[in-house]
């Protein structure tokens, strides 16, 4: 929920904003010394003569014989920048406009062009410039593929040079060139290099690639989409993706594109729900795509969901765990683009779960307990209707936080030892500990205690912990218990109402981890409105950060 989110939001916010998404630089091409001893900018060659410009009206005056490229020297009259405009969605900060720009090629004179999918996909508009033109030509995206990193567009217009596919064995040491408009500039460059590796399976933070060529020609961020070619001209690869940190240049090989390509130009999307998507973790218990935009008329935008939102589960399995979109394209891949997919999400801005189905159910908040719980406080304390804000506590290790009300000024974060020698970490939180849980402890007083023991762990479990609070049941009235889950934990809670006959309820939660490695017990006393609002803030932040 909330408290894992947190934590990745600026590290997720500077990847789409470096242009991970479709902008200036990839998220793993990290722009280094603008010019390199390989780099060189296009120039005349005097083979342009060979092939007429296109025209937006469908042709030229002198009937150009449209052709394909055979030279490496007369890429560039194939290959095009594609400035994207559109908005992302940070989870926290809320909806941000953006102008990215990546690079494409021409496949067909009738203006079929092959780029990436994170170039394009959830972008309001699309402005491609061909050949050196001053003035942009719109295109419209045909289809995608999310896992495959690649789409097709067809951009307005007729009579365009065009690149064909590479028929031959993609072999070590094999003369390739890079070509495209990398740093986001208008000018065209053409990087030299040879073939390192010829079929890797890559798994990246926005695609999982399974046949890809490891190149030496030099890319960088708005390379993406851009042609990987032969001294002839043919296409050996779409380059998507380098880092100047490990010296790897990455191009989809032609093996995996050139099939791919031609379903997308029929516009069908494969492996793919529409969103343009980053797999972000913080490398403990959270984990998930972050989903920075989303085709309009897409399955995601007809599930529901929107730009901020953070998938964490797809068919009730957990994705993103190891950083990578491998977990998400391995269910994709074994579905038709036509199956109902569950699929839950964390709507950060809002704070809310919510679960729902691509192509079927469109997603719903799945758990609330301010809503689960709405009317049971019906106590007279005199309270104002919210609190002034919330504060990020722990207990006296730091092992374990959680957010609690500011009026909730006393805390005490001392670890104790149980009567069986096992250490348990805990933090406690009221405006009145002693009211609260002190030897004269009335109902009138609204808290909150969060413990957690790996200690404890090994003879006891989320049930037993709850079976120690069943003594309520001579002060408050028993509500019964339900499954809990959040993107961390999973487990059980019991509600007790009219407690102390003065209307206050009890909430107790006992949880574990995936790994069971430590039990978690929160039990929370709302005595107003604004406590189930504080409930629902404490168990959307409560989080174990250290050994416990």
């Amino acid at each position: 929920m909330t408290r894992k989110v947190r934590l990745l939001c600026g590290l997720a916010a500077f990847a789409l904003l470096a242009g991970a998404c479709g902008g200036g630089d990839d998220v793993a091409e990290v722009s280094g010394d603008e010019t390199s001893a390989t780099q060189t900018a296009a120039t005349d060659t005097g083979t342009a003569s060979e092939t007429t410009a296109p025209t937006k009206g469908g042709g030229s005056e002198s009937e150009p014989a449209t052709a394909a490229i055979t030279s490496v020297d007369d890429v560039e009259q194939a290959t095009v920048q594609i400035v994207a405009e559109g908005a992302f969605r940070d989870p926290e900060v809320g909806d941000v406009q953006g102008v990215g720009a990546g690079s494409g090629f021409i496949i067909d004179p009738e203006g079929i062009a092959v780029t990436n999918n994170h170039v394009v996909t959830g972008s309001a508009s699309l402005n491609v410039f061909v050949a050196g033109e001053d003035e942009p030509r719109n295109a419209r995206v045909l289809g995608v593929s999310e896992c495959s990193d690649l789409a097709v567009i067809d951009i307005d217009g007729d009579g365009y040079p065009y690149l064909e596919w590479y028929d031959g064995e993609v072999d070590t040491r094999l003369d390739v060139y890079a070509a495209g408009f990398p740093l986001g500039d208008p000018a065209f460059t053409l990087t030299d290099g040879i073939v390192n590796t010829p079929d890797r399976d890559i798994e990246t933070e926005w695609a999982s690639v399974e046949n890809v060529v490891e190149h030496s020609a030099r890319i960088r961020g708005g390379n993406s989409g851009g042609p990987l070619v032969t001294e002839e001209g043919q296409v050996v690869g779409v380059n998507y993706a380098g880092s100047d940190m490990t010296d790897q240049n990455l191009a989809i090989n032609v093996t995996e594109a050139r099939d791919l390509v031609e379903q997308l130009r029929e516009g069908e999307d494969v492996t793919s729900i529409g969103v343009n998507g980053i797999a972000v973790t913080d490398g403990e218990e959270f984990a998930g795509v972050w989903v920075s935009s989303v085709a309009s008329g897409s399955p995601a935008n007809n599930a529901g969901l929107r730009g901020g939102d953070i998938i964490t589960k797809l068919e009730n399995v957990g994705i993103g765990e190891d950083g990578t979109m491998s977990g998400y394209c391995d269910i994709l891949r074994s579905r038709g683009p036509e199956d109902v997919l569950a699929v839950e999400v964390i709507r950060f801005d809002t704070e809310e779960v919510l679960a729902g189905q691509i192509n079927g159910d469109e997603l719903t908040q799945s758990f609330s307990f301010a809503q689960e719980l709405e009317g049971e406080a019906t106590t007279d304390t005199a309270a104002a209707d919210t609190y002034s804000g919330f504060t990020t506590i722990t207990d006296d290790t730091g092992a374990i936080s959680v957010e609690v009300p500011n009026e909730w000024s006393q805390v005490d974060g001392a670890p104790y030892t149980d009567d069986e020698g096992r250490q348990i970490f805990d933090v406690r939180a009221s405006s009145n500990l002693e009211d609260f849980i002190g030897e004269n402890a009335t109902w009138n007083t609204p808290g909150m205690i969060f413990s957690a023991s790996s200690a404890l762990a090994q003879s006891a479990n989320e049930l037993t912990l709850l079976e120690e609070f069943r003594t309520l049941e001579g002060q408050c009235t028993y509500a019964g218990r339900q499954p809990y889950e959040d993107a961390a934990y999973t487990g059980q809670y019991d509600v007790y109402t009219d407690c102390g006959g003065v209307g206050a309820t009890a909430v107790v939660v006992g949880a574990v981890p995936a790994d069971r490695s430590f039990v978690i017990r929160v039990f929370i006393q709302a005595n107003s409105d604004r406590d189930f609002e504080a409930l629902d803030r404490i168990l959307n932040s409560f989080v174990v950060t250290g050994q416990v």
